[in-house]
């Protein structure tokens, strides 16, 4: 049996305000994606669930473990594919207002994260951490796959 295919990244989840637009494209070593922009005041939104239920929710996983100051740490139980997430969770007003993540895994387990924030019923839009722009989620799938095709998933996970 093959392993999933894993995707990589670094990234900050946040919930995609409506004045979202396209921007222009952004070229990295993984290729070219178009890009969002969003204005700074639209920023200030946050996702619709409490971060006490983000963290009760992301505890419920296996391997998952999460520290009451919204570190969090997720590792595969799967010695054929090997994968590790780190993340921070942020909150304003006591709602989780993004998320940062570092790591690698398959996608269904960035979309178990994802539904904790209230995904799918929310929208996120991505922000790659090292360039500073913002993706739609169906764009970062792609880039998050390229990146884990080209060999990141690998230096990402601890060792």
């Amino acid at each position: 049996m093959t392993a999933e295919p894993l995707y990589a990244f670094h990234v900050c989840i946040h919930p995609r305000p409506a004045a979202a637009a396209p921007l222009v494209t952004h070229a990295d070593a993984w290729g070219t994606w178009p890009t969002l922009a969003c204005p700074r005041e639209a920023m200030a939104g946050t996702f619709p669930v409490g971060v006490d239920a983000v963290l009760e929710g992301l505890a419920g996983l296996p391997r998952m473990y999460v520290e009451p100051d919204g570190a969090i740490v997720w590792t595969s139980g799967d010695p054929c594919s090997a994968w590790q997430v780190d993340g921070t969770l942020f909150e304003r007003d006591g709602r989780l207002s993004a998320c940062e993540l570092k790591g690698s895994c398959p996608a269904h387990a960035f979309d178990c994260v994802l539904t904790a924030f209230g995904w799918p019923a929310t929208p996120v839009m991505v922000e790659l951490v090292r360039a500073g722009i913002f993706l739609e989620e169906a764009t970062f799938r792609r880039h998050a796959i390229a990146r884990g095709s080209a060999g990141d998933a690998e230096t990402l996970r601890p060792s």
